[in-house]
């Protein structure tokens, strides 16, 4: 793209200058991938959901017309609305075909800093020369993601929550070369989505996890240390700090290998041993014990059951 035409993709309104973006194309079609997907869709943009694997790229379309549905039967989706929405989507398992004629790219794979180089090295060589190339990347830094590239001013973080449609907010995260316009873009555009952004820099963990990742670490380390059990962590957690969820349940939820994974680039990123990942996380994560997603962690998970169920590694005395 000349520079003339990029200049025509930025439009000017109330005084911000922004990119122009109508096709999005989504990298992975896992959790997040379809989370995201979903949510453009529904918002009225061209969607391309890129996989390597069709199956996976089949399961996503499933499953983002089954919580199409649940939307439909709450009343907050139309049938005409969610049909529309899923016509937008279309799937791909070429990464230069799916980028081809993208605005912006968010790349959601999995949390591995070698592929997501190399997803952006080939990003950067596939896609226009306007399109700006965002991650969902949870804990790794927007500026060596961007190092690889030949446009680090168009590299950004879109952090999305987890269920992506469900989730408000949108933690942005600036890399140390983006551009102060596709800051301005992405802002705006989660405010399209419905969400609520907050920009931050690049620094371990961002916002979301250099604080929550802790918090579940000192949950590991307090159930490692024998200061109290599973229910009892998480309930403390629950009613004494109203949150929804305990930090051992959200690790399973999160995934135990994430967690480790996250506690890791945060015990590198600053070098402090307060960010060393517990013994008894690093344990779980060699024995395959990886919470919701393994069927195991620090509860059991029965498909088809809502219970809540201690792992039997951690059932301990009851106190009378």
């Amino acid at each position: 793209m000349t520079l003339e035409a990029e200049t025509m993709s930025l439009k000017k309104e109330n005084g911000i200058m922004s990119y122009d973006i109508k096709t999005v194309t989504i990298i992975g079609s896992g959790t997040m991938g379809n989370g995201i997907s979903h949510v453009f869709a529904q918002c009225g943009f061209a969607v391309h959901m890129m996989d390597i694997n069709q199956v996976a790229l089949n399961k996503a379309l499933a499953t983002i017309g089954k919580n199409m549905d649940r939307q439909v039967t709450k009343g907050t989706l139309s049938e005409e609305a969610k049909n529309e929405a899923m016509g937008r989507i279309s799937t791909y398992t070429d990464m230069a075909e799916a980028v081809a004629d993208a605005d912006l790219v968010v790349e959601a794979a999995t949390e591995n800093i070698e592929l997501k180089l190399n997803i952006f090295r080939q990003l950067d060589e596939h896609s226009p020369a306007h399109c700006i190339l965002a991650s969902n990347t949870s804990s790794i830094s927007l500026t060596r993601i961007a190092s690889v590239t030949k446009r680090p001013g168009k590299v950004i973080g879109m952090h999305f929550m987890n269920p992506v449609p469900v989730m408000r907010l949108v933690e942005i995260i600036n890399g140390y070369g983006t551009d102060r316009e596709v800051t301005q873009t992405i802002v705006k555009l989660s405010e399209e989505l419905g969400k609520v952004p907050c920009v931050v820099n690049d620094y371990p963990g961002f916002i979301s996890n250099r604080i929550l990742m802790p918090l579940i670490n000192e949950a590991v380390l307090a159930l490692q240390e024998g200061v109290a059990g599973i229910e009892e962590i998480d309930t403390i957690m629950k009613l004494g700090m109203a949150h929804p969820m305990g930090p051992l349940q959200l690790a399973d939820f999160i995934g135990l290998d994430t967690c480790y994974s996250i506690m890791h680039v945060l015990h590198m990123g600053f070098g402090n041993q307060k960010y060393a990942p517990a013994t008894l996380l690093a344990n779980m994560v060699q024995a395959g014990y990886l919470g919701v997603k393994s069927g195991e962690g620090f509860y059991k998970y029965t498909p088809g059951s809502k219970e809540l169920v201690v792992s039997d590694r951690f059932v301990s005395r009851k106190w009378d």
